[in-house]
């Protein structure tokens, strides 16, 4: 046998550190009783929506918990979610059930290689009843906005989204238009299809939370899947969703989300995985501050819906790859070699000691 073999794969291509904090074990852990006692924050009502949310999607959704629960996560942390995968693999109908399970607007754009700015923001009409200019206001101004194969649009088209997706507001012929919260851009792509499509720019990019890559379902679900669509005979998929979550009451929660506790060498840990990704050789570009706060506002979602009102370095972990992932670049050679920009943020995680 030979010893000392070579790495067969990329798996080691960021050096480890002798002395990596292991992560925090489970059991030593107060328990989950003692944790609600401790609770500053009555996160009961927050935690009864998210699994009402979960039942009411899951009434059509087979699998894809992961997709779900960031979903879930980006509506309370403020945030929107690119959500990418080959067609056919439930993106835009678990987008449309999220949004039905609200009480809140929806509009779904379908971007096309002609759609024009104007044509989601809107426009400005002349009244010749009133003989002056008057705004129409475009399918953007609602609160939940699907937007369905977001990279067939221009790059012009997608620029219209950068003011609203940062500030919820939008500026046109110098008057200054507000909408209304909740506000959350679900957008779709095919990661495959080349075809007509326009890259997304690094800067609109850098405005989603979270991008959401989404796999084929394994053989059980598959079967699940398409048992379930027999025995639905002429029922309409989205008809069995109910909606319940009101926009009041997601405001309620995404406020108690952000009274939840991060300590102060936990911010630090954040910001040391983010110096990481700007100083490693095998990225172009590195995270901006952004992502620094994108990953804070993800884990406090995360701990929010787990029931505590702290967070913790595993819920910076989760957050990590599906925050980072889409804001880095590969260098070109590694690129070549094969190397994502999701196994190097995985080096990151493992390379950065875990706080005590």
């Amino acid at each position: 046998m030979e010893e000392n073999k070579e790495p067969q794969d990329h798996q080691a291509f960021i050096p480890k550190p002798e002395n990596v904090v292991p992560s925090i074990d489970d059991s030593s852990l107060k328990n989950s009783e003692d944790l609600q006692f401790k609770n500053r924050l009555d996160l009961s009502e927050l935690q009864q929506s998210v699994n009402k949310i979960k039942q009411e999607v899951g009434k059509v959704i087979v699998g894809q918990k992961d997709m779900v629960d960031m979903l879930i996560a980006s509506l309370l942390a403020k945030g929107h979610s690119l959500i990418e995968g080959v067609p056919g693999v439930a993106k835009t109908i678990t987008a449309k059930l999220l949004a039905k399970s609200l009480s809140v607007g929806f509009s779904r754009i379908q971007f096309t290689p002609d759609l024009m700015p104007s044509d989601i923001l809107g426009t400005s009409v002349f009244n010749l009843k009133d003989s002056e200019f008057e705004f129409k206001k475009g399918p953007i101004f609602s609160n939940m906005i699907l937007i369905d194969e977001i990279n067939r649009a221009p790059a012009k088209t997608q620029a219209a989204l950068f003011e609203v997706m940062e500030e919820q507001q939008i500026t046109i012929d110098g008057n200054k238009y507000l909408l209304d919260s909740p506000f959350m851009v679900l957008a779709t792509q095919n990661p495959i299809e080349q075809e007509g499509t326009y890259r997304l720019p690094e800067a609109q990019l850098d405005r989603f939370l979270f991008k959401i890559d989404v796999d084929y379902p394994n053989l059980d679900e598959e079967i699940e899947i398409i048992s379930r669509e027999h025995q639905l005979k002429e029922k309409v998929k989205i008809e069995e969703v109910a909606s319940f979550l009101t926009a009041k009451q997601i405001s309620e929660y995404q406020q108690l989300v952000s009274q939840v506790l991060v300590e102060e060498h936990l911010l630090k840990y954040i910001a040391q995985l983010i110096v990481a990704t700007r100083s490693n050789p095998f990225l172009y570009l590195g995270a901006s501050p952004r992502a620094s706060i994108a990953i804070l506002k993800a884990s406090k979602a995360f701990a929010a819906m787990t029931g505590r009102d702290f967070v913790t370095p595993e819920d910076i972990k989760r957050a990590a790859i599906p925050v980072l992932h889409h804001r880095v670049i590969v260098t070109p050679e590694r690129e070549m070699e094969g190397i994502t920009s999701k196994q190097i943020i995985k080096q990151i995680i493992e390379t950065v000691e875990i706080p005590r």
